[in-house]
């Protein structure tokens, strides 16, 4: 699903116009954003959790050539679903 598919559904089930959802969708994804760079963790109850952890430099290869190269160390975003999000998709 697109986030164009997305605002449209989210328009279609809350009865509102797309500009609306399309408004609301953005909030959200930027709320989520600066919660996630300022705490490092947003739970939603329910739905599941993300979190900002920390990745390992480690020592990977370049596929074409074969030779190691270092990967730096960074920091992603992970995401552990809720029990209802994960009875809702066994």
């Amino acid at each position: 699903m697109t986030k164009a598919e997305l605002i449209a559904q989210v328009a279609s089930d809350a009865q509102v116009k797309k500009v609306d959802a399309e408004k609301t969708i953005n909030s959200l994804i930027k709320v989520i954003s600066n919660t996630l760079k300022t705490q490092g963790r947003l739970a939603l109850a329910g739905f599941g959790t993300f979190a900002v952890v920390e990745r390992k430099a480690r020592e990977g290869r370049n596929p074409q050539t074969g030779k190691p190269i270092k990967i730096p160390a960074t920091k992603v975003v992970k995401f552990k679903p809720g029990k209802q999000l994960k009875e809702l998709v066994k």
